[in-house]
C-alpha cells in the first residue's frame, strides 16, 4: 500500500517548515518498496503570518488528500485538527529523503506488530 505524504520545506530538500508557517507542501507517494515519487508542490497561505493568512481549516483542506504531514513542528491545537482530519503530523526536521526512509521504517514496524 502506498501512502501519500505532504512534507513542510522552503526548500525542496529539508523538512524546514513548521506547520502554521509553511508556504508550500511538496506531495509525495510512498511507495511499497520505500522508493517515492514527487507528485506536486503545493502553494499555501500560511496560517501563522503577522500580516494575516488563512486559517489552520484552510490550510488542512490545502492537504486534504493526504495520510500524513512531515514537519519541522506543529502546534498542539493543529496537531488535533489533523489527526481529526485523518492526517498524521510527524515532526522529523531533517533532509526530506532521510524523514521519508525513517517515516517508512516506522510503517514497516507498525505492520509488522499488527501482523504477529
Amino acid at each position: 500500500m502506498s501512502y501519500k505524504i505532504a512534507i513542510a520545506t522552503s526548500d525542496g530538500k529539508f523538512v524546514n517548515q513548521h506547520f502554521g508557517r509553511a508556504n508550500q507542501f511538496l506531495i509525495v507517494e510512498l511507495k511499497d518498496d520505500g522508493s517515492y515519487e514527487v507528485l506536486e508542490l503545493r502553494e499555501n497561505t500560511p496560517s501563522c503570518n503577522p500580516s494575516g493568512g488563512s486559517t489552520t481549516e484552510d490550510t488542512i483542506k490545502i492537504i486534504s488528500d493526504v495520510d500524513g504531514v512531515l514537519v519541522s513542528q506543529v502546534g498542539c491545537g493543529a496537531g488535533d485538527k489533523l489527526i481529526a482530519h485523518g492526517i498524521q503530523p510527524v515532526i522529523i526536521p531533517m533532509l526530506i529523503d532521510d524523514a521519508l526512509k525513517k517515516v517508512y521504517e516506522l510503517i514497516q514496524e507498525e505492520s509488522s506488530e499488527e501482523n504477529s
